[in-house]
This record gives C-alpha cells, structure tokens and sequence, in this order.
C-alpha cells in the first residue's frame, strides 16, 4: 500500500511541475526566484551525487547499500524532495494565482506523501534509521 501512495504522490509531483512549466509559472526573472532555484538545483544535484549509483524507483523502494547520512542528508533527510518544493514554490510565488496555488500544492502533497512512505519503509529494511531520524530534520533544520 505504501509503494502504490508513494507512486501517487510521484504523479502528483510531475503533474504539478508540468502543470506548472505548462502555464510558465514556474521561472521568474526576479534575482530572489533565480537564486533560490539555483540554490535548490544544487541541493538536489549534491543529494543525487551523494546518494551515489543507487537507482531512483517511481514507487518508494529502499535500495541496497544502507541509510545514507553524508553530504545534504546530514542535516536533511529529503534533500530531494526539498529542492522540488523550493523550485516550484519560489517559481510560484512570483506567479500568484489559485492555479499557482493548486500546482504547488500538488507538488507539496506528492512530495510529503512520499517522504512518510518511504521512511517507513526504509524504517522497515534498516532498523538504524531510527536513530538517524532522531538527529536530522525532514526537510528545514529546526523547523521541520
């Protein structure tokens, strides 16, 4: 059950974002939007690098190797996740509209949707990452 939510909430992501590109709410010529699009590219780029060969699963699936806690997951544990929420949602921003609204939170839904499937089902393969969640935030240090 958590594999086929996970799934949906992928769709929910993708839809949003091509939803989000197809209206052209998503780029802004702002230096803040630009900034933090670029600072959120780096994110995901450094968590990808990071996380290494592993294969990325359209449905939450823990992949061999063990909990990674090095680079970006340090401090977050869904570094990924979190530069697809401040891409979009800065991109958003600069487009105020409920369209807007309802997109980003496609892409909101879809990404918090899979982080709570896939820790639990990271929690179920490697007991050890209890005690990595007890020390890193989900997404915002010491906020979330």
């Amino acid at each position: 059950m958590l594999k086929a939510i996970s799934l949906i909430g992928y769709l929910a992501m993708v839809g949003g974002l091509i939803g989000l590109l197809a209206t052209r709410n998503v780029f802004s010529p702002s230096p803040v939007v630009i900034l933090a699009q670029i600072g959120a590219l780096a994110l995901m780029v450094w968590a990808r690098i990071t996380f290494g060969r592993r294969s990325y699963h359209l449905a939450a699936n823990p992949t061999a190797g063990g909990v990674v806690d090095t680079g970006p997951y340090r401090f977050i544990r869904h570094p990924i996740y979190t530069a697809m929420i401040v891409f979009t949602t800065t991109g958003a921003a600069a487009h105020l509209s409920w369209t807007t609204f309802m997109l980003v939170g496609l892409v909101w839904a879809g990404a918090l949707s899979r982080m709570f499937c896939e820790e639990r089902l990271v929690m179920a393969r490697y007991p050890d990452y209890r005690q990595y969640a007890a020390k890193t935030w989900r997404m915002i240090p010491f906020v979330f």
